[in-house]
């Protein structure tokens, strides 16, 4: 079952209410639910967003989506910057993982830095001399030689006579 959590509208005619509820996809707007997770009153001044951040983080946490307006009205109370935090893979960086001791100078580091963008650079100048290349060592496929004349004339006549056949 893919739950949502999605506002459901309450109140009188022209002065929505919404109740913040978590549902399954396949149920209409105002139908059946699963719970109750808070409530919006947008015509109050200012808006009034109440909302269980347990209840709510408990839906995301088993995979419920919210729409794009509950997914603000989460924001503002708090449990959406509580569910990305504990959503994200927690992994040490490189730098948290290496033993200070172990770790090469800063000295070592530059050299090699240095390296890298030596060898780019002697990369760029290869393949930039290889563009320029002269002209006579490439073949030159311009002017066929007499014999290869020679050679398609006799391919022509060749054609003409088997196609009697």
């Amino acid at each position: 079952m893919a739950v949502k959590l999605r506002l459901m509208r309450m109140g009188k005619k022209k002065q929505p209410t919404y109740r913040v509820v978590a549902a399954d996809s396949r149920s209409p707007r105002n139908g059946r639910f699963i719970e109750i997770i808070g409530t919006y009153e947008p015509r109050q001044h200012p808006s009034v967003v109440k909302i269980d951040n347990d209840r709510a983080l408990h839906w995301l946490r088993h995979g419920a989506q919210p729409t794009d307006r509950v997914e603000k009205l989460l924001k503002i109370s708090g449990a959406w910057e509580i569910h990305a935090d504990k959503s994200e893979p927690v992994t040490a960086s490189p730098a948290e993982s290496i033993p200070p001791d172990s770790m090469p100078p800063e000295s070592m580091l530059a050299e090699s830095a240095v390296a890298e963008s030596m060898l780019a650079e002697s990369a760029v100048a290869e393949s930039m001399s290889a563009e320029s290349a002269p002209p006579e060592s490439a073949p030159a496929e311009s002017a066929p030689s007499e014999g290869a004349a020679e050679g398609s004339d006799a391919d022509a006549s060749d054609s003409q006579t088997d196609g009697g056949g």
